[in-house]
């Protein structure tokens, strides 16, 4: 592992993607040296289902250490593609680690998640990381066998790999393919129309979220100090109903707005409660979340304002449908 606070040459996968998108300029305000395909002006973005592709990206660069973002990130877009799905989450790294180690990386960050562990009672929260995997669904298996791919290489000492299991995350910028940005939109186009009630799936639903300004703090001190071959929850410890969600960004928007649930918005398959210990992340690297989560609701309702014409931009694009994701 690196030196506390050492700089380091890193590559980043799915570099132009939400949590990418914050994570590079990031680790560049803390000295590293990084090389973003697909978020820098002039550079491609690497094809991770390309063991080729990929292999002569990472040549090219010789990076110290290699993020690897890049995924196929809608769970329900994973039951209308799993074999895709599969493909681009747990080929995709296994081309990734696979490269590295030909290219003489010394560590890569393999960004999973906490969909891995399933159904789980409200006796088993909240979840370490030696709770039980019972994946739900594709998208979940598919990064089960990423984590497991990146272990294997692990401890056959090829390289040094590191698992995050990274429970829900928002912040400003996020799409609206995810819950808490299209409540947003939702309660915002409600108010410039004049509307007192928008349509809404399941609100009994518990998850665990972060903001995604601190997630990323804690995937770069995890490739300081984290554990080749381990894998740590990245979450906030804290479990939040989106019932809770809805009614906070409603409550920011100043207006009396109704929840009314859509039939067509609920999912057939739906974990009850997600909740995380950040605890093992915590005795590793020192990490906690800084930003209140009221800060980020905040800051995500007001990003919303950033569309000049409320009636196009704000309303609930069709990939939304049948209900938005938690993470």
């Amino acid at each position: 592992m690196s030196d506390h606070n050492a700089h380091m040459r890193a590559y980043v996968t799915g570099a132009s993607g939400f949590v990418g998108r914050y994570l590079v300029p990031f680790l560049r305000a803390a000295g590293d040296e990084v090389l973003a395909p697909g978020a820098d002006d002039g550079t491609p973005t690497t094809d991770i289902c390309s063991f080729d592709d990929i292999s002569a990206a990472l040549h090219a660069a010789r990076p110290e250490v290699v993020y690897h973002l890049a995924a196929q990130s809608d769970v329900r877009h994973s039951w209308d593609d799993p074999g895709g799905t599969f493909a681009i989450n747990a080929q995709g790294t296994l081309n990734v680690v696979r490269a590295a180690i030909a290219a003489g990386v010394r560590r890569v960050l393999i960004v999973g998640s906490s969909d891995c562990y399933g159904a789980v009672s409200p006796q088993d929260l909240p979840l370490s990381e030696d709770s039980p995997l019972n994946p739900l669904t594709p998208y979940a298996a598919s990064k089960i066998a990423a984590e497991v791919v990146a272990r294997q290489w692990a401890l056959a000492g090829s390289i040094e790999t590191v698992a995050t299991r990274s429970f829900s995350h928002t912040g400003p910028g996020q799409r609206a393919a995810f819950v808490v940005p299209v409540f947003a939109q939702r309660i915002r186009q409600a108010v410039a129309d004049g509307s007192d009630k928008i349509a809404v799936g399941n609100l009994d639903p518990i998850r665990d979220f972060t903001d995604v300004r601190d997630v990323i703090a804690a995937y770069r001190l995890l490739m300081e100090h984290g554990a080749s071959g381990e894998a740590y929850n990245v979450c906030s410890g804290t479990g939040r109903s989106i019932r809770e969600i809805a009614e906070g960004l409603i409550a920011l928007s100043g207006h009396d707005i109704e929840l009314v649930v859509d039939d067509d918005l609920v999912r057939p398959v739906e974990v009850p409660q997600l909740v995380g210990s950040p605890a093992k992340l915590a005795a590793a690297t020192g990490w906690a979340p800084a930003i209140p989560f009221q800060q980020t609701l905040l800051d995500v309702y007001h990003d919303t304002r950033r569309a000049n014409n409320l009636s196009r931009r704000l309303r609930c694009p069709a990939p939304v449908r049948p209900n938005p994701t938690f993470k």
